[in-house]
């Protein structure tokens, strides 16, 4: 089993059990990622956790946002220990190169997301993909390339 996250409020948590692939956008509370992440721990995925830096976009960068950010990953990496979860962290530019997506400088605006999201879509056509579960089912993919 391959488990991925994009973690962050609008990441999303993509998973491959038994062929099966499923993606969610990321729990709103602590509570409801616990409920889904912890069960699927039983299974001993081989856990994909996007590595993300503190920055948050804002003028100025809201430090309430950054602190809450930087507090959701923590707990996401907490959890994983607790279930003993075989972790690597992947850095957003290796696995987009590993999949040949180009470069975020040559789309504007919000087309680099709508680009991750159709890219995702053409890899699992029969999935409803979305902005925030994009991004987790192209690190599984890229995930999946690496076994």
């Amino acid at each position: 089993m391959i488990l991925a996250i994009d973690p962050g409020a609008n990441g999303g948590i993509a998973y491959n059990l038994n062929g099966v692939i499923t993606a969610l956008p990321m729990p709103d509370t602590e509570g409801d990622i616990r409920d889904l992440i912890m069960p699927l721990l039983v299974y001993g995925p081989e856990v994909w956790i996007e590595q993300v830096g503190g920055f948050v976009k804002g003028s100025p960068a809201p430090g309430s946002a950054m602190f809450n950010f930087g507090r959701n990953v923590g707990f996401l990496h907490g959890l994983l220990a607790a279930g003993k979860a075989r972790v690597r962290v992947v850095t957003p530019q290796k696995w987009q190169k590993e999949l040949s997506l180009g470069e975020k400088k040559s789309h504007k605006g919000n087309g680099w997301k709508n680009h991750l999201k159709e890219r995702a879509q053409q890899l699992y056509p029969d999935l409803k993909v979305t902005l925030k579960t994009a991004d987790a089912l192209l690190i599984l993919e890229h995930a999946r390339r690496q076994k």
